[in-house]
This record gives structure tokens, C-alpha cells and sequence, in this order.
């Protein structure tokens, strides 16, 4: 199961996603923000949690990985491209807000890399673009990718910021419409999605076609 919340800094979203089936051993991605909603969602749903995933390094969805890695002794996860950017505040300086520490990673979220949830697997693509090491979180038996700031609803990732490129979003954008059509889409901010939706109204991914942003 996958419980979304928008909680984090600059409306960006936090997932919970956790098998049901068993132990309810989750994991919790992209903590950007508010911790109290995601203690509350996991206390009421006797979550365990496993592991804490960064989809990418920025600010806005690492800002609680130090307050969650100080109430559960489990991985941090993020793709080492972006180990700097988090060590050096994840760009919060540029938007006027104070730098929030974050403990360093403990596992790789390399390309390929895939974590067990009970019957859940969680599959690593590595897609950069808006920074070096943004990665997507591909979990086929709920049929959902979490996005983090590669794709969204009707857009993509800005690649303006330090480390994006246009270039590499564009293959990554591209690799992603190789997964099932009916896969949901879960981005790091605004409303949910389905590739095929994304498919045939997102106005940067013109039938398979990747138009970026100028």
C-alpha cells in the first residue's frame, strides 16, 4: 500500500509506501518536510519501517532524513551522484533557507539496486537530469513509480539548477515511457498520474516524443 503526503517544503510530497500482506515492513520516501504526519501515519498503521529513500538530494525532500534516522536505526538511501549535494545543504541556500543538516548515506541507491518490502520489491532507475543523482522508484506490484523531480503531472524537471541537464533528462524521460502504460505515477510535488496519461496529455512528452523545456 502507498499512502502520499504533502507535507514537505515547497508543496513537495512524502510517500509511505508498506506490504500489507505480512509484517507491514515499509519504507518512507522523500521526507521533505512536516515529520509529525508521517509518525502519526505509521504509529496508526504499524508500519516498520526499513528504509528511508531520497529520490535525489535537494532540500525539500531530505529535510526530515535527520530527525527519521534519530527514531529508527535504518538506511538512508540515496544515489552517490548526489552525496555532495546533500552534504552541502541540498541547495536550500539558493531559495533564501537556512541550510538543513542531513546524515550521510548509508546505502547506494545505484541503477539496478532492488530492496525487499515483504512481497513488495523496490526497483532503483537511475534518471538524471534535474540533478546527477536523481533516481526513480519502481515498485511493479503496486504497479506505481515514484518520480521524485524527473516527471510530473503535465511537466518534468527543471535541469536550470546546479547539476541539471537537459540532455540527461531527456534519456531519462525516455527510459521511463518503457514501463507499462498503466503504471501510476507518483511525483515529488503535485497530484498523481499514469504514464499513459502522461503519454498523451503531458505537452513534454509528445507521444514519445521528449520535448524539454527551454
Amino acid at each position: 500500500m502507498i499512502v502520499g503526503l504533502p507535507i514537505g517544503m515547497v508543496n513537495s510530497n512524502s510517500y509511505l509506501i508498506f506490504d500489507e500482506s505480512g509484517a507491514t515492513d515499509g519504507a518512507i520516501i522523500d521526507p521533505g518536510g512536516k515529520l509529525q504526519p508521517l509518525l502519526d501515519q505509521i504509529t496508526r498503521r504499524q508500519i516498520r519501517p526499513r528504509y528511508l529513500l531520497n529520490t535525489h538530494g535537494h532540500f525539500d525532500h531530505t529535510a526530515a532524513n535527520a530527525q527519521l534516522k534519530a527514531l529508527y536505526p535504518i538506511p538512508l538511501g540515496l544515489h552517490p551522484a548526489d552525496n555532495a549535494l546533500l552534504a552541502t545543504g541540498g541547495g536550500a541556500s539558493a531559495f533564501g533557507i537556512a541550510p538543513i543538516a542531513s546524515p550521510y548515506p548509508d546505502l547506494e541507491l545505484s541503477d539496478g539496486v532492488i530492496l525487499e518490502l515483504g512481497q513488495l520489491h523496490l526497483q532503483i532507475l537511475h534518471t538524471p537530469g534535474h540533478t546527477p543523482g536523481s533516481v526513480c522508484i519502481y515498485c511493479p506490484e503496486e504497479r506505481s513509480l515514484f518520480t521524485g523531480d524527473t516527471l510530473f503531472a503535465g511537466s518534468v524537471g527543471r535541469t536550470d539548477l546546479p547539476g541539471g541537464s537537459a540532455r540527461q533528462l531527456t534519456a531519462s524521460l525516455l527510459r521511463l515511457l518503457a514501463l507499462p502504460p498503466e503504471t501510476r505515477i507518483l511525483p515529488g510535488h503535485g497530484p498523481q498520474s499514469t504514464l499513459a496519461n502522461e503519454q498523451q496529455f503531458n505537452p513534454w512528452l509528445q507521444r514519445g516524443k521528449v520535448l524539454l523545456p527551454h
